[in-house]
């Protein structure tokens, strides 16, 4: 059979879709998959009883779903579930190596299916893959019922599927593992002898099932694979038995693999919480989420482009500092590198985590942008108009300026001058009161009285 072909469907009543019997050539994490419900763990926000996915599936009334999450959450293992639960036909398609023949070829058995009175489920693996056209050939399918859709993503399907398939979807979010889970996941694995490791002498020490644990991330397949590569190594003792410990777990697993795609969801979540820590005045969690990208991969110039948005619109004028430290920063990654352009991302980071804060002047361009949207007069004065060209004067451009510099700085008359167009007033910019913002503050109320102070010219000609 043809790599990208359909897998056969499975009737009603036989094995499910992807689960073959032991195969102790298969990884353990495999091997290990859920066959009941029952047996499925984690997901208690759609599993837990109650639950809307398992009333539905008590029910065997099921529409079209995205199961989304990271990986090693469970979607293959769910969607292997509700086949089963359901007792129906499916065909099993990757959107990495298939493409519109393929779904053509699915759509042609389910309609032969429909006719015979049986219902077909497609499982859409890597969904997010299709592209619009995959997925507008899939749309008529779904929306008349002709397929029950299962689609299993690692990325935000509201970012890759198209609005047309996306409202006619339920998404059901899949969350990392808690720590009690992956340690459970992992327990059933040592005691189980037909998939697990339970027909083996294995003893794993607590500190050590403690690490594959901390080392998971969340992913039950890390920890599972993990486990069995620890077991693997770990040595034959006297008494036969095979010790795991953490320096055993140590050598398995090398080192930490941390789940991030530099063009995925996880680059966006990871880059948010990095922003709103030094927003949050929070080093600690600021460092944190930098560590994190470093150790993914992450573009150190991408980091310090943010860390320059940052200093302008999180710190502002409360320390314009902030804005030349993270411009050298920029500068300063541009020309070393990694591993040591980490440690002047740290440097900005923490700089601009610890300095006083403001968004006033961001706030300032975008309340003037709303003003603009909203209608707001788009006409220069003609005092403040270019006067430098022939004829300029018979145009009125010019006329009634008063140059700022034609005045000491503390007299009223250099601030009395209009600079918005008619119609327009602020305030735009309001500063704030910390840092060099409070100085600012100050020197704006200042000149607001000399604004509203009378005019010479109200007491008749100078």
């Amino acid at each position: 059979m043809p790599r990208n072909a359909p897998q056969p469907p499975v009737a009603p009543g036989q094995p499910a879709l992807f689960d073959p019997p032991p195969d102790p050539h298969q990884p353990l994490a495999v091997r290990m998959r859920p066959r009941t419900v029952d047996e499925f763990a984690g997901q208690e926000h759609l599993l837990g009883p109650g639950k809307a996915l398992r009333r539905a599936l008590e029910q065997r009334r099921l529409g079209s779903i995205i199961l989304w999450g990271p990986p090693g959450t469970g979607k293959t293992s769910l969607a292997q579930l509700l086949v089963r639960a359901l007792a129906i036909e499916a065909h099993s398609l990757s959107a990495v190596t298939s493409g519109v023949a393929d779904l053509r070829r699915v759509l042609t058995a389910a309609r032969r299916s429909r006719a015979q009175g049986r219902r077909t489920a497609l499982v859409l693996d890597e969904a997010h893959k299709w592209s619009r056209t995959q997925q507008e050939v899939l749309l008529p399918a779904v929306e008349d019922g002709l397929v029950l859709l299962i689609g299993l993503t690692s990325e935000n399907p509201y970012f890759d599927l198209v609005p047309a398939l996306r409202s006619r979807v339920r998404i059901l979010r899949l969350e990392p593992l808690p720590a009690d889970t992956i340690k459970l996941l992992l327990q059933r694995a040592l005691r189980d002898e037909e998939r697990g490791l339970g027909g083996e002498d294995v003893e794993v020490a607590a500190d050590a099932l403690d690490l594959l644990v901390a080392t998971s991330g969340g992913d039950a397949r890390i920890a599972l694979n993990g486990l069995e590569a620890a077991v693997d190594i770990a040595p034959t003792g006297a008494a036969g038995r095979r010790p795991v410990t953490v320096e055993t777990v140590e050598t398995a697993i090398q080192r930490r693999q941390v789940r991030y795609d530099q063009t995925g969801d996880d680059h966006y979540q990871t880059i948010s919480a990095f922003i709103k820590s030094i927003r949050g005045s929070d080093p600690d969690g600021a460092v944190f989420w930098l560590a994190k990208m470093l150790k993914a991969g992450e573009d150190p110039r991408f980091i310090a482009r943010r860390l320059v948005i940052s200093a302008s619109e999180d710190v502002g004028l409360a320390d314009s500092q902030g804005l030349v430290i993270a411009t050298a920063a920029y500068e300063a990654v541009e020309r070393v590198g990694l591993p040591e352009a980490g440690l002047i991302l740290a440097h900005a980071t923490v700089y601009l985590a610890t300095a006083p804060k403001s968004n006033s002047a961001a706030k300032a361009v975008w309340q003037a942008q709303a003003a603009i949207e909203s209608g707001a007069s788009l006409e220069v004065p003609l005092h403040l108009r270019n006067a430098s060209f022939s004829g300029a004067q018979q145009l009125g451009y010019g006329q009634g300026y008063e140059y700022s510099h034609d005045f000491s700085s503390d007299d009223p008359r250099r601030y009395r001058q209009r600079y918005l167009p008619a119609g327009v007033s602020g305030p735009f910019y309001q500063p704030g009161r910390d840092g060099a913002e409070a100085t600012i503050r100050q020197r704006l109320a200042q000149i607001k009285r000399w604004r509203a102070a009378p005019s010479p010219r109200t007491h008749g000609p100078e």
